[in-house]
């Protein structure tokens, strides 16, 4: 990432598919044309992993590290390559701001992939392509096909309250299960083939039109989780394999109470046993989809929270050490680019600066937070070339809708300093870009609602809250806009366009 470049934050479940939910069909190839037609370099998006109503749709909640979420398969696609009738679709869903029904979408795409297997079913034996697929990928598709088909089975209960030959991994309640269940197993690999059937082709187009496709990798998965259930050594778990311990941050001036995640800490100990194989496997995974990745909560592979799980809040953790040196030297080894972005925000100590400055990898800096408490460590004067600048994340508001809602006065008037006027309110969109976009760092990127100037009604989500996030949604042709246009130009101008 050591070019000048920059890009849009635009997770695919929000383009304007008429499918109700945005996928990897024609909305997803016609975006990637417009940011290769605007000279623009990277297409960022969240984790693609499965997401569940039940753990409020969110994509950093998924039950697996490496599947594909079903939800981004296309219809459409399905249709062009002959696995599915037009008239299996019904009838187009219209596209709404923010009103992501995933529930129904849910219930519609399974409806439709189970139609598409059900044709295909009889000749995936004979498959060379979908054989060759099933190998590739057995080292977590049979643990996930297994685990996913088993909690359909239990109606969706955590696997922490299966029955004890399920539960511990008995090898022959396995075997007995696989062989009764041997039709969804198939089904799952199956959908996780066409995941990958897709993907693979639009990354090869967006890679044919010079776009760069940046992921994000959470630091931890969830108990209720194909990789806890098969791998429960790499986890501090009792003799239950419950959590000992669950992740968080400590209390600061955002929370009293700190936060408490909720996710099994690793056991280092067995990881660094095993050569961290794991993760070697999962960054491997990660990056055959992606050109590079984001890592969010870097600091904790230098030292995390550790919250006993019996406690409600973060406020009796402790620091614990973690292997970061080891870790990562184990995957410069394997991968010698190394193409990560360190997630390196809130309170950083000098430990973490140097695991980050000694594998030469990107931080990260937002235009929000150069105004207020954080100053001045995001202000643009003090940027580095090794920084990847948004004007705001996932979690952060829009920029027009923080200094709407959230920007006190003393904030704004800061931000009016800076900038050595006041803009008008309908502007400061575009001068938060203005910002980003004229610093010394590499890489700039911003999520698409800053590009169009949406207010707080339109951010993708609010921390700690379970319902009405993750909902936004492109509308069609809105992303070839005077709006894109002009953001365009600031790239050309600042020397950021392709």
């Amino acid at each position: 990432m050591k070019t000048r470049a920059c890009g849009i934050l635009l997770h695919p479940t929000s383009l304007p598919s008429r499918y109700g939910v945005g996928d990897m069909g024609p909305e997803a190839y016609r975006f990637a044309e417009l940011l290769a037609e605007a000279g623009m370099l990277y297409w960022q998006m969240l984790p693609l992993g499965p997401t569940s109503p039940a753990l409020g749709n969110s994509p950093y909640a998924g039950f697996t590290a490496f599947a594909g979420n079903p939800l981004l398969i296309s219809p459409a696609a399905l249709v062009s390559d002959g696995f599915l009738r037009q008239d299996d679709l019904g009838d187009p869903w219209p596209v709404h701001r923010n009103a992501l029904d995933y529930a129904a979408v849910e219930r519609d795409r399974g409806r439709i992939l189970t139609i598409a297997f059900e044709r295909a079913r009889s000749g995936l034996d004979a498959d060379p392509e979908f054989k060759a697929y099933c190998r590739k990928s057995a080292y977590w598709l049979d643990d996930w096909a297994l685990f996913t088909s088993l909690k359909d089975s239990y109606g969706g209960k955590p696997w922490s309250q299966w029955a004890e030959g399920h539960r511990f991994r008995d090898p022959k309640a396995l075997d007995e299960w696989r062989e009764k269940a041997a039709r969804e197993i198939l089904a799952e690999k199956f959908t996780q083939y066409l995941f990958h059937k897709q993907w693979a082709e639009l990354r090869d187009y967006c890679r044919s039109n010079e776009v760069h496709l940046f992921g994000d990798m959470p630091i931890y998965v969830a108990h209720d989780s194909a990789d806890v259930w098969a791998h429960p050594n790499l986890f501090k778990l009792d003799a239950d394999r419950n959590p000992l311990y669950v992740a968080g941050v400590p209390p600061d001036y955002f929370s009293a109470t700190g936060q408490r995640w909720g996710n099994p800490v690793y056991n280092w100990r067995a990881h660094r046993e095993s050569g961290f194989s794991w993760w070697l496997s999962r960054i491997g995974h990660v990056l055959d989809r992606f050109d590079m990745a984001r890592v969010d909560h870097f600091r904790g592979f230098v030292g995390y929270w550790e919250i006993p799980a019996e406690e409600e809040t973060a406020i009796k953790g402790r620091w614990v050490d973690s292997p970061g040196v080891e870790l990562f030297t184990a995957m410069a080894r394997r991968f010698p680019s190394l193409p990560i972005v360190a997630e390196d925000l809130g309170v950083i100590t000098s430990e973490v600066r140097e695991l980050r400055q000694l594998f030469s990898l990107p931080g990260m800096r937002i235009i929000q937070f150069a105004f207020g408490k954080e100053w001045p460590k995001h202000v643009p004067h003090l940027h580095t070339s090794d920084s990847v600048v948004y004007t705001g994340t996932h979690d952060n508001n829009t920029f027009r809708g923080w200094y709407r809602t959230e920007a006190g006065d003393k904030e704004r008037c800061t931000f009016h300093e800076y900038l050595g006027h006041a803009p008008a309110e309908e502007r400061v969109h575009l001068e938060g870009i203005r910002l980003a976009m004229s610093s010394v760092a590499d890489t700039v990127i911003v999520p698409m609602q800053d590009v169009l100037g949406l207010d707080e009604s339109c951010r993708m989500n609010r921390p700690s809250t379970l319902s009405g996030n993750w909902e936004w949604r492109l509308l069609p042709d809105e992303a070839a806009t005077d709006s894109f246009a002009e953001m365009a130009r600031m790239a050309r101008f600042f020397d950021r366009a392709g």
